[in-house]
């Protein structure tokens, strides 16, 4: 059996899997990512690769998605939202911890690439996979290969500006990138739970106002609608540029369910076309999507 290793480097968890060759896990490990500490997260990547392949009884391919991507100029990690990565050999220091080659991409390309292998796109010549989490990114796959591009930000929808935005929108919040009003600033979990508590006074976690929005809520239903609208804005500049056959949502407000209606509803007032042909889809594998095209980076041999 051929074993392909998957790892989700994530802020808060590591989380490992071991895919067959039909693309079955066979093998899961998940710990907690040690906060801060890059030589104990490369150490903590290392056992679970292990534990993995002493539970399958056999070595495997290795790949991994991570926040941010290796520079292809200085060959560190850059872009990280877990600072503790960036500016690290974590490419170098993880083949030599592994004794193995070692693929790394940004984890919003891998759960592209895993939706566009077998997921919700299969199939489809180009797709683009965003996730709405925590932090706001996004991946391109076309003809089932991950668009890295020359400066290795290929699909960083995220930290571009909120397009055609409205004057209660400018200039916008500071990202951590350095710049304000980025997409990740307004779609993101905070993002959206900063704006329930410039409306409302209360502080609350993202999935809180989404669940009241649920119930009728007011002030959460208002603040849902902006965020679709904001959604709108966002993806139809994607359309506009890289025209995908599919668009697959994930991370946690992805299962916000009329994303699914009301997005494709208004996007054609932005898309300079006269028809929207595009998909927007839900994910296939939910959160296991990153970890499997993390593993996805290695072909059958």
């Amino acid at each position: 059996m051929n074993v392909r290793i998957g790892i989700d480097l994530g802020g808060t968890k590591i989380e490992g899997v071991a895919l067959d060759d039909a693309g079955t896990i066979v093998a899961r490990r998940r710990v907690s990512t040690p906060q801060g500490d890059y030589e104990g997260t490369v150490r903590a990547i290392a056992a679970v690769v292990q534990h993995i392949e002493d539970e399958v009884g056999a070595p495997g391919s290795f790949g991994m998605g991570m926040p941010g991507i290796i520079s292809p100029a200085t060959g560190l990690v850059k872009n990280a939202n877990s600072v503790c990565l960036n500016g690290r050999p974590l490419h170098r220091d993880l083949e030599l911890a592994l004794d193995r080659p070692v693929r790394i991409e940004n984890d919003a390309n891998c759960f592209a690439l895993s939706e566009a292998s077998d997921g919700a796109a299969e199939g489809r010549g180009c797709v683009f996979g965003v996730i709405l989490g925590t932090g706001t990114g996004g991946g391109v796959v076309m003809n089932g290969q991950v668009q890295r591009g020359r400066n290795a930000v290929g699909g960083e929808w995220g930290h571009n500006p909120l397009p055609w935005p409205e004057p209660v929108e400018v200039p916008g919040a500071e990202c951590y990138c350095g710049l304000r009003g980025c997409i990740e600033t307004w779609l993101s979990g905070p993002g959206l739970a900063r704006d329930y508590e410039h409306t409302t006074g209360l502080r609350e976690d993202a999935i809180v106002v989404v669940n009241r929005a649920g119930v009728g809520e007011p002030a959460a239903v208002l603040c849902l609608d902006r965020y679709v609208h904001r959604l709108v804005r966002a993806l139809s500049t994607i359309i506009n540029v890289l025209d995908p056959d599919a668009i697959v949502l994930g991370g946690g407000l992805s299962s916000i369910e009329r994303l699914y209606t009301d997005v494709p509803r208004q996007w054609s007032r932005f898309v300079f076309s006269d028809r929207v042909d595009t998909e927007l889809l839900r994910p296939r594998f939910g959160d296991s999507s990153g970890v499997r095209g993390a593993a996805w980076l290695w072909p059958l041999a």
